[in-house]
Parts: structure tokens; sequence; C-alpha cells
């Protein structure tokens, strides 16, 4: 109690909880590492050791370069720090290399890079209503909200354990919603088009960004019921929001466009072929369409109502990143999983644009674009769960009914993330 009561004064608290978890951060250092720490290596190696004409074809490793333009740039401009540490890590025959100077680099690359996530959760806890006082410092709404964001469950995992820069782009994500919070529309379009070049998952929650920006930042004014007044179109703002789009879309595909390299680049950062889904199933509609689609199979199977040799080989149960076929049920196209989807976010998007309801509006809309994504896409991770859960956190605080919600979506969420600790010792955590 004495430390809480310490750390109350001014904003002392929020960097006793930074420098916290940053500890912990660092006591996970030596833990279990997963074949995405080999993927950033090479990815390390091919921006460091080829020119940008050969990026998105180099094919030595299997874990080629997928993520867009801005993300090799943020590899390129790591690895001539990483040279400091081992030169040997940015060869690029040097599949599968290891060095505890390389855990080091790599570790210590995302700790650092999670600082543009605490200057996020930061700028955040200024968005909260601050109406709702406490004596207690861990009643603060601002407080709550700190702990759920730097000290995320799923974040640590991921990033600390797992290995990934999820913290470093969820920063961006939550800096661009506060922007928006903030009435600063500009930046915060400006961020969340950065960040979609950084990493294109993020089209996940674009609708809901496109829908709000255009409602109520191109149109100025609405009539007393709430819907749109036409006549208060703004040219100005949305030739200012198409020229931010189109300058960043520039900067990081213009050298691609000139190189005539878009069909590889896309082609790497939309792999349809992998498959409807990832080797670690997400649990979402598709999970339940598999699982359906096995029992139907082995039923038939033993009912004879189906020919064992004319059963697909590749199975979706076999934890391989592969297209297959569904034995019983019809096969799912990317497309069929774009419609869903599409389907699955219309109300919400709808609601944002005839009844809206400002920032918060807009952040219901982000979080259920999101989940109708994770239930729907091709090919999720289960790590994306995190885009829903994260900005999810900032509406927990403020009303009981979205705590509620929050509740469940960060336990099942988080739940689902365990199969990534498959280690004795890890999964005593």
């Amino acid at each position: 109690m004495a430390a809480f009561t310490l750390a109350a004064s001014g904003d002392h608290w929020f960097s006793a909880l930074a420098l916290g978890v940053t500890l912990l951060k660092c006591l996970l250092i030596p833990t279990y590492h997963s074949t995405d720490f080999e993927v950033h290596r090479n990815w390390l190696a091919i921006t460091h050791s080829l020119p940008i004409s050969q990026w998105y074809y180099e094919a030595t490793s299997e874990w080629t370069l997928d993520y867009p333009p801005f993300f090799a740039w943020f590899e390129y401009a790591l690895s001539h720090i990483a040279k400091y540490f081992d030169q040997e890590m940015l060869n690029i025959h040097n599949l599968n290399y290891f060095s505890s100077r390389t855990l080091l680099f790599q570790r210590f690359s995302v700790i650092l890079t999670d600082a543009l996530f605490f200057y996020a959760v930061h700028e955040c806890c200024k968005c909260i209503d601050g109406k709702k006082t406490s004596k207690e410092l861990t009643e603060k709404p601002k407080f709550i909200l700190s702990v759920l964001l730097l000290w995320n469950f799923g974040l640590l995992i991921v990033d600390h354990i797992h290995f990934q820069y999820n913290g470093f782009l969820s920063g961006l994500m939550l800096l661009s919603i506060a922007r928006l919070f903030q009435k600063r529309h500009m930046e915060g379009a400006f961020l969340f088009a950065v960040l979609l070049h950084f990493k294109h998952i993020y089209l996940y929650v674009a609708p809901a960004y496109g829908i709000y920006l255009l409602r109520s930042y191109c149109f100025t004014a609405s009539k007393p019921d709430g819907t749109v007044r036409w006549d208060s179109f703004s040219f100005v703002r949305v030739i200012s929001l198409g020229l931010i789009v189109f300058l960043v879309s520039a900067l990081s595909l213009g050298p691609f466009i000139a190189l005539n390299q878009m069909p590889q680049v896309f082609s790497r950062l939309f792999p349809f072929k992998r498959g409807l889904c990832h080797a670690y199933w997400a649990p979402n509609f598709w999970a339940l369409y598999n699982a359906l689609d096995k029992a139907l199979s082995v039923i038939g199977l033993e009912l004879k109502f189906l020919d064992p040799n004319q059963i697909p080989r590749a199975s979706m149960t076999s934890g391989l990143v592969q297209q297959f076929q569904h034995t019983v049920l019809p096969s799912v196209s990317p497309l069929a999983t774009l419609i869903c989807t599409l389907i699955a976010i219309l109300p919400s998007v709808f609601c944002l644009w005839f009844k809206p309801q400002g920032p918060r509006g807009f952040l219901r809309c982000l979080v259920l674009c999101a989940l109708s994504s994770f239930m729907f896409g091709w090919h999720v991770h289960e790590k994306a769960i995190l885009l829903a859960i994260l900005p999810m956190s900032i509406l927990s605080v403020e009303k009981a009914g979205d705590a509620t919600i929050f509740l469940i979506l960060t336990t099942t969420g988080h739940y689902s993330l365990f199969p990534l600790l498959f280690t004795a010792p890890v999964s005593l955590l």
C-alpha cells in the first residue's frame, strides 16, 4: 500500500507500472521463442544484405518477407544496429541461426520499441472520462486502463515469449485512436495509414476508420435528429484525407511500383494458398465449421457413406499451413470468407453512419469490425484477438456493461493464446 501511495503523486504511478512491466519483460528474455524469432532474424538478413529489388523475391528460407514495406524498412533500420551485436545473424544463408547475442538483440528490440506503446497508453488515459474520481489509486479509471494495457497478458505472451512486435504496432493503433478522441483527425488518419503499411492485418478495422472520418470529419454538421446534413460536406477535408493516404502509400509502395513489382509484393502480402485456417486454429466460426466437417466425415466412414480412397489427404487437423478440401461440407474460398466478414460488420458500420456517437461510437465499431474479421476472416491467426481486446480496454473502464463484455472477451481471448505456451517451464506462468 505504501508503494501505491508513493506512486499516486502526479503521474509517477504510470512510470512505476511501465518500469515494472519492462523489468518483467527482461526476465522473460531466456524463455522459449517460436519460429517467429527466426522469421524476423531472416528478415533482418534480407533487408540488410540485399537490394530493395530482391526483398520480396528472396526465398532461401521458407520464412519469406510477407509484411508491407514500412515493416521491411523497420527491419532494415534494426539490422544496422544488429550488426554491432552479431554480424552472422545478418547472413541470409545462416538458416535457423542462433546465438546469445542474437537473442539479446532481438528481445531488446521488442522491449525498447514498446516505448511507443507506453506513450500511446498514456495518451489514451487522457481520453478517459475524468468525472469518476476516487481517492484510491487502484479505483481510478486511468490507473485501471494503464494496468489493462501495459500489463496485457496477451502482449506479454505473443511479444516477449512467442516473439513478435505487436506492442509497437498496437501503439500506433492506440495512438491513432487517441488522436481521434482528441479531435486531431488528420493525425489519427495519418497514423492509421502508416500502420496499414507496417502490417496489413489492420485492414480488419479499416471500415471503422473510413466511415467515421467520412461521417464525423468530412461532414461538419448533423441535423437535430442526428442524421447527416448533406450540405455540410467539406471537399477540402476529404481531399486532405485522400492526400494523406496517397502520400503514405506512395512513400511505401512507390519504389516497388517503379520496379514493376507490385504483383509480387501483393502475392506475398496476401498468400491465399496458406489455407482457410492457421496452423494454430483461431477459435472462430471456421474452426467450428472444420470440426463439424471432421465429425461428419468420421460418421460417414463408420456408416460407409464415404469412400476412404476419395477423402482428401490434406487435412485441416494436421497442424500444417496448407490448402485443403472439406470432406462433407462445401469447401470455403477466400471470397466466401470476405462476403461473410462484410455481412458481419455491416450492422456496426451502418450504426456508425446513421447514429454516430462520437469517438466512443467509433471505438465500438472498431471492436466489432475486429471481432467480425476474427470470426469469419481467411487464415486468421489466434493472435488477432488482440485487435479487439486492446481497444475494448478503453471502453471497459467507463461503463459497467462494457466491463462485463470485456471480462468475457479478455478471458476467452487470452485463454485461446495458451497453445503458444507449450514448454513446461513457460506453461507454469
